[in-house]
């Protein structure tokens, strides 16, 4: 109990100000403290503490002593004895070890656990904890040197270097180490380059195993941002659900991607629909209406044996914010290490600010999706509408034509762009006339920039019935096989 009563001591001593000259309380926010404790006890510990790991947020970061105890305990049950934590199990720790009654009781321990429904916040009460401590200390470190200005005795340029060194301790703790010297990356490089020669590593990243778009990309690399824009109706989705599935059933020899997709606009069973009748190469439209065949029921019950065990993780949630959706895929990596993550569609994304500008809007959520495969470290994927100014226009799509925000251009690394390759709306009307259900349809993917190589045309068969694009089949060839 020393610990408890000292750091109430030292806590009531700052409330009142005592010893730096003030007679406010400090900053503190205690219904964030409480939520993160919540979030601790919801989700059973593991990723809110790996998040507090992450941000800095140990016990002495909280303001009321009682919190500062029992975040200590769930610390200790989650990184030191490696168990998930639970509002039981956290009363048993605590009154093992006589602190339960000095933190509140049964009664605060359930009023901490039920403060929040859910963990989607989480990062921001971490955020809000954390602010809160570096504000105190700094208040706490001025007051000290306003004292010492009085009183100093050394040299005014060794004074001021220890003032300085007491700001720096305090931003070293707002601010994690990023940069590195340049012979770190180098050598990094230098291997990666003696096993593409001796074929011990693949010059590729995560290939999409569509051949053409594989050999000016050499697959999705990470840290990239690769876009993936259309009008709608031109098949966005069913191509990033073929990237998906050709990355989860990799050539032999190849590892398998772990993928999490974010779907904002479809359901997680249409997506499971989608992909299982792709796979398994049988009319949707037959599925849905209970008129498949024996050989097709046998080919639907394979694909389902296929995919179902593969490392698969959809969201659907409608609305996210942009933070929000960092923060799942963050707790979704720390369980399951990811390869690829699919977003479904960029405008559906929300900024945090709804009162700013859609292009505002629209500027922070491409900037947050290429910070979060920066720090994931794999590529994310995301879908674009386009506006209709090509179409007006009557010529091909470029970049410029994505819709609402320039800064989408300017953050991606990959900007792919699917459309049907006719010259004018008439002609393009003309050609769904004559392309039966059964059919095939001729695709471009346009890849307009590759930061880090050509750009180009791509063609496409896409295949109408199965929802499904391949390596572009001239109509001979696609009759023969179907």
């Amino acid at each position: 109990m020393a610990y408890l009563s000292d750091s109430r001591e030292s806590n009531n001593r700052e409330s009142s100000g005592v010893g730096l000259g003030f007679d406010r309380v400090l900053p503190h926010d205690l219904d964030a403290e409480q939520a993160v404790i919540a979030s601790c006890v919801l989700e059973g510990g593991r990723d809110t503490i790996s998040l507090c790991d992450e941000y800095k947020l140990h016990a002495e970061c909280f303001y009321k002593p009682e919190h500062q105890v029992i975040f200590a305990v769930i610390h200790q049950i989650v990184n030191k004895e490696g168990i998930p934590v639970d509002e039981i199990i956290l009363m048993d720790r605590l009154n093992s070890k006589n602190q339960l009654e000095a933190v509140g009781g049964h009664h605060y321990i359930g009023e901490c656990c039920s403060r929040i429904e859910n963990t989607a916040h989480t990062i921001h009460y971490v955020k809000i904890v954390r602010e809160k401590f570096l504000l105190r200390r700094l208040i706490q470190m001025t007051s000290e040197t306003l004292e010492k200005c009085y009183t100093q005795q050394d040299s005014l340029p060794v004074f001021v270097e220890q003032v300085e060194q007491e700001i720096f301790k305090i931003s070293q703790d707002r601010i994690s180490d990023s940069a590195v010297p340049l012979k770190d990356p180098l050598e990094e490089v230098a291997i990666m380059i003696q096993q593409i020669k001796s074929g011990k590593r693949s010059q590729y990243g995560v290939q999409t195993q569509f051949s053409d778009l594989d050999r000016l990309t050499l697959g999705l690399h990470r840290t990239e941002m690769i876009i993936l824009a259309g009008r709608p109706g031109t098949g966005k989705t069913s191509f990033v659900m073929n990237f998906v599935e050709n990355a989860l059933l990799p050539p032999k020899g190849t590892a398998v991607v772990p993928t999490l997709v974010f779907s904002l606009e479809m359901g997680a069973e249409q997506l499971a629909m989608r992909m299982l009748c792709s796979n398994a190469r049988v009319d949707m439209k037959k599925v849905r209406e209970g008129f498949t065949s024996r050989e097709e029921d046998q080919a639907v019950g394979k694909a389902t044996r296929t995919l179902k065990n593969l490392p698969l993780y959809i969201d659907d949630s409608p609305g996210l914010t942009v933070l929000e959706l960092r923060a799942k895929a963050r707790r979704v990596h720390a369980r399951n290490p990811l390869g690829l993550i699919v977003v479904d569609y960029l405008q559906l994304v929300n900024g945090t600010n709804s009162q700013v500008q859609r292009e505002q809007q629209v500027a922070e959520v491409s900037r947050g999706l290429k910070a979060l495969a920066k720090e994931l470290d794999i590529p994310v994927v995301v879908l674009a509408q386009l506006n209709r100014k090509a179409e007006d226009e009557r010529r091909e799509p470029r970049a410029s034509d994505l819709r609402e925000s320039g800064s989408i251009e300017q953050d991606a690394d990959v900007i792919l762009i699917l459309h049907r390759p006719s010259k004018t709306s008439r002609e393009q009307e003309e050609d769904e006339e004559e392309i039966p259900y059964d059919g095939s349809r001729h695709m471009k993917l346009l890849v307009v920039k590759n930061r880090n190589g050509p750009t180009g045309e791509i063609d496409l068969t896409f295949m109408n019935r199965y929802t499904r694009f391949e390596n572009f089949i001239s109509d001979e060839a696609f009759a023969k096989r179907v």
